[in-house]
């Protein structure tokens, strides 16, 4: 349940009951593009970047929920629009540069290593300026060293004011970085708190980690 939450969230998913409120707004009454304009943005469990694009051209997509040229004045590249694509490319290499990236500009987003493709994917996603980020188990599939690069990166998003709401099943990651945890089983919140609260949870164990008869 937990990656389903995250769908919904983002509009992927509509919820069969009840409702989804962001700040005054009714998430689950919006298509996926007004809930990212709205300041809602995600990263998958599967990477998915465009994979014909550079690690620029992929985070230039993300700051396209913020530009505000006319399809008309974008048809005739109108001088409006050249100053925003430019803002968007500086904003971009600025992106890159934040998740240590700088120089990656020009690569194929499929050629860099997996725990780079991670973090282009991070990059795009903050390119929205989301008031929330969604991290979909980032961590998934990244060797030690690329983890700490992890850790350390969110830990600054963190500590610069970005909320983040954070799937994932290593307990490395989750410890490091998270203030509250809410754990789920089969769907099912079993239970929320601290940190130290959770490992303590005899529930929480016997989920995860199992229990003897």
């Amino acid at each position: 349940g937990k990656t389903t939450v995250i769908n919904l969230l983002s509009g992927l998913l509509r919820p069969t009951a009840g409702s989804i409120t962001f700040g005054d707004l009714r998430l689950d009454q919006l298509p996926p593009h007004r809930i990212a304009r709205a300041g809602v943005a995600r990263t998958y469990q599967n990477i998915r970047l465009f994979r014909g694009l550079s690690a620029l051209d992929n985070v230039i997509v993300g700051t396209h929920t913020r530009t505000t040229a006319s399809l008309a004045a974008r048809l005739v590249f109108a001088p409006a629009v050249r100053r925003e694509e430019e803002a968007a490319r500086e904003a971009a290499r600025q992106l890159l540069a934040r998740v240590n990236l700088a120089g990656r500009e020009a690569a194929r987003a499929t050629s860099l290593p997996y725990g780079e493709q991670r973090r282009l994917e991070i990059a795009r996603a903050l390119a929205a300026q989301p008031r929330l980020l969604l991290l979909d188990e980032p961590a998934a599939g990244m060797n030690p060293a690329e983890m700490d690069q992890l850790i350390a990166l969110i830990r600054a998003l963190r500590a610069e004011g970005q909320t983040i709401l954070l799937i994932e099943h290593n307990m490395q990651v989750v410890m490091g970085v998270c203030d509250r945890l809410v754990v789920l089983n089969f769907g099912r919140k079993i239970a929320e708190g601290t940190p130290r609260a959770i490992s303590q949870d005899k529930e929480v164990i016997a989920a995860y980690l199992g229990e003897e008869e």
